[in-house]
Parts: structure tokens; C-alpha cells; sequence
């Protein structure tokens, strides 16, 4: 049994006998010669001093003789003259089932300090998205477990969703109740460019520790920018390996920000003309490469996936979020006026948008949806008249209704991180709106600032 371990770790890491030599180095690159080399293929730097010192680097351009490389890890010590060989294995990391329960790096090394994982199964970071024509249609509901999304959001199996939101408004919170509260069998967490300190934060706080059907990939802030460009592909070849399995997997990354950020640095390092906010054409092409990878494959399995963009200063229309909401599904926007008001999670529904959820619910349930969503707005148009008491009752029917429901639908929208709602409990709450007058108390909505009697209570 070890001796097939070993031949199959030198089948994949086998290195050419021939090899270049580094030529130039710099804070961000390395020029190397005396490889034939294409733009992709994986080169093993080799310290002619200490054989120890290694690192793993890509070709991303090619000019006369020389091939310009950038790193995944850091390059201190790296002399002109150390050796670069051409790995045969190129992009691939190894897979297996023994990532449930994981926290690995872009390269499946583990991070939780639980022994090696042993691959069963070689997979390439780089895949050409799912075919047009081989895209099943989405016609199932996916419950997530928070009553604003089902109801109102709703997502369906297959579905490419983008939650929207600046920093500290509770983008990780919401990640953390759809992880736990979502049916899916398997889950792939991609932390991408996140501080060190949120990753046994998010796995601790956020999902209570409980990650048998979870893995997570991580690349934190302090890695370089190849490797998180990479960790946000690599967790998705990790979602993909459990999708060719026939399974419904869960995917989050945070952040797809953070990934354009990555892209933004080894752009910029190679001489790309900078756009909008610096951002260099080859992001706004990187972001479907990666995003259409995901949905609902004929024959196969699903990925159903939560992409969080960090839109820098609330501003809607920065570029990543542009470009993000044209490739989506649907985004959920979080918004830090309703954090003001206490109410978590902080969805605007005004602002948000499901592409799918009409092909999936009841007629009764997008009837409940409209309603909700009307008096609502109703309410917000209306908020400076009524709080200097100038609306005289009477004179608005509709927004008459609206007012009488205020309570309802501020209970309806709040809800504690450790609460969790059944699909159909959460659709027999929405009927509610419908009635004459809100009931006075409903004790069984649960809040932001209380607790639920409901049986499907975590």
C-alpha cells in the first residue's frame, strides 16, 4: 500500500530532467530562461543553496526566450542562477472524501493540524465552465433555513446568488446561518484574502465548530496573490469533484472582492493598462471563468453558490459589483440602515433580487411575495410622514394596511443567528400578510432580539 502511495506522488510530481535558471527577480515576478515553456505550466524553483527552499510558481507570459513567472508563495532567499524545473503534474490538486471535515490551503495541504489527506483523485484547477446547452433547467426550491430568503429571495438548486454588502454589516453572520441551516449534503467554504484572525472565528462562531459535511479552503491576506487568484479555483474544482459524485453541493466564497484584488496586483505587475478603480481588463474576464462553473449539470450533480462581493464604501456601483450582478442569478443586498435599526440579517428586499424564483414557487407564494414586498415599500416612501405624524389615517387604504402590519414585517425580517426555519413553516408565516389586520402577537416569528418556540428551532 505505501509503495502505490509513493508512485503515485512521483507519477504527479515528476519533474523534467531538464531544467532554466532564474535570470531576474522581483518583489512580484521571476524571470527565468532555458525552459520551453506555455502560458499555465507550473515551474519548481530550487535554491542552489539549499535544497530545502522551494517554492511553486505559474508562467503568465512569455517573451523571446524568457518566461515571466509569478509565485505562490513568498520568494525570500531566491538567488539569479537557482534552478527552475517544468512540473508534469501542471495545475491539478488531489481530492478525495477525506476533505470533509477539513480546512486545507489552495493545494489541499491541511491547515487544522489533523495529518495529511490522501487523494484519490487528481483534479485541474482550470475547467471551462458548464456547456450552454448541457445546463439543466432550475425547477427546485433550495431552502437556506433564513425566513427573508426563502420567503422572499428565494433561491432554487443550481442558482448563482451574490450577497452584497460593505465591511462589518454581517456578510460572514448570514454565510454562517445559510452553511448551517441549508440541507445541501455537502459544503465548500472558499475564505479568499480574509485576515488570519476570521477563519477559526468563522468556523468557531459562525458554524459552532460542526464541520463534518464541510470543507474549507483558505487563503488568508498574508498569501501572495497567485494564491488566492487560485484558492477560489481550487475550491471550486474541490465543489466540482463532490458534483461528478451525483451530490447537491453548497458553495460560499468570501470574497469575490478580495479575488479581483488578487488578479488586480498580478495584472498590474505584468504592465495591463488599469480601468476603473485600477482594475485591469483580464478581472472583469476572470469573473465568469469562475462563476459559471457553477449550477445545474444534465447527468451530474449541483452547485448551488453564494458569491459575497465587499462593495467599498455601500457604493453599488463599483465595478466588481457591476460585473458580479450581470453574471449572477440574484443578489441580496445587505444594508447598513437596517443594522441601525437592529434588524439582522440586514436584507434589503427593496434592493434585492431572486432571476429564478418565479419559475420555482406556488402562484400563492409569489402572490405573498408581491404583497409583502409592496407594503414594505409602501412604508419606506412614507417613513418622514409618518414619523412627523403629518399621514392623516384614512387617506391611503393600502399604506393603512401597511402601517397595521409594521410590527409583523419587522419580526418577519429579523432573525437570530441560531434560529433555523423549515421551508414550509416559513411560507405558512408569509400567509400572515395576507390578513386583514397583523396579528398583535406573533410569538412565533422569532426576531433578531428573541427566541424561537418553533420546532424546527436549532
Amino acid at each position: 500500500m505505501e509503495l502505490n502511495k509513493l508512485r503515485q506522488k512521483l507519477k504527479n510530481e515528476n519533474l523534467n530532467s531538464i531544467f532554466g535558471e532564474i535570470t531576474k527577480i522581483s518583489a512580484t515576478s521571476i524571470e527565468i530562461k532555458g525552459l520551453k515553456t506555455g502560458i499555465g505550466d507550473i515551474i519548481k524553483l530550487i535554491s542552489n543553496e539549499n535544497e530545502h527552499l522551494q517554492t511553486l510558481a505559474m508562467v503568465v507570459e512569455i517573451k523571446d526566450k524568457f518566461s515571466y513567472l509569478s509565485p505562490f508563495s513568498f520568494i525570500e532567499g531566491f538567488k539569479i542562477g537557482d534552478r527552475a524545473f517544468l512540473s508534469d503534474a501542471g495545475m491539478q490538486i488531489g481530492v478525495s472524501d477525506e476533505l470533509l471535515g477539513r480546512v486545507v490551503d489552495p493545494f489541499m495541504r491541511p491547515k487544522d493540524g489533523k495529518g495529511a489527506i490522501e487523494a484519490s483523485k487528481f483534479m485541474p484547477i482550470m475547467r471551462a465552465p458548464i456547456d450552454a446547452m448541457k445546463r439543466g433547467l432550475i425547477e427546485e426550491v433550495f431552502p437556506v433555513g433564513v425566513k427573508t430568503i426563502d420567503a422572499l429571495l428565494t433561491c432554487g438548486v443550481g442558482q448563482k446568488l451574490g450577497i452584497f454588502a460593505g465591511s462589518g454589516v454581517g456578510k460572514s453572520t448570514l454565510m454562517g446561518m445559510i452553511v448551517k441551516n441549508s440541507k445541501a449534503p455537502i459544503k465548500v467554504v472558499a475564505l479568499i484574502g480574509e485576515r488570519g484572525r476570521e477563519i477559526p472565528e468563522f468556523i468557531q462562531k459562525n458554524l459552532g465548530g460542526k464541520l463534518d459535511d464541510t470543507v474549507i479552503i483558505v487563503a488568508t491576506s498574508d498569501d501572495s496573490a497567485l494564491m488566492r487568484k487560485y484558492g477560489a479555483f481550487c475550491a471550486m474544482s474541490v465543489a466540482e469533484y463532490f458534483k461528478e459524485q451525483g451530490k447537491d453541493v453548497l458553495f460560499i466564497m468570501d470574497s469575490v472582492t478580495r479575488f479581483a484584488m488578487a488578479q488586480r496586483e498580478i495584472g498590474l505587475a505584468l504592465g495591463e493598462p488599469p480601468t476603473t478603480k485600477g482594475y485591469p481588463p483580464s478581472v472583469l474576464s476572470l469573473l465568469p471563468q469562475l462563476m459559471e462553473r457553477a449550477g445545474k449539470e444534465e447527468g451530474k450533480g449541483t452547485i448551488t453558490a453564494f458569491f459575497t462581493v465587499l462593495v467599498d464604501g455601500d457604493d453599488m456601483s463599483d465595478p466588481i459589483a457591476d460585473q458580479s450582478r450581470s453574471i449572477l442569478d440574484g443578489h441580496i443586498v445587505l444594508s447598513r440602515e437596517l443594522t441601525d435599526f437592529g434588524i439582522y440579517p440586514p436584507i434589503n428586499i427593496q434592493n434585492s433580487a431572486s432571476r429564478v424564483m418565479g419559475d420555482i414557487i406556488t402562484n400563492e407564494h409569489k402572490l405573498l411575495a408581491r404583497k409583502f414586498k409592496r407594503l414594505n415599500s409602501l412604508l419606506k416612501e412614507n417613513e418622514v410622514l409618518l414619523r412627523i405624524g403629518a399621514y392623516q389615517k384614512g387617506s391611503d387604504k393600502e399604506l393603512d394596511e401597511a402601517i397595521a402590519k409594521k410590527d409583523f414585517m419587522q419580526k418577519f425580517l429579523g432573525q437570530n443567528p441560531e434560529e433555523s426555519f423549515e421551508f414550509n413553516d416559513t411560507i405558512e408565516l408569509l400567509k400572515q400578510i395576507d390578513t386583514s389586520i397583523a396579528m398583535p402577537n406573533n410569538q412565533n416569528l422569532g426576531s433578531s432580539n428573541a427566541t424561537l418556540p418553533n420546532p424546527n428551532q436549532k
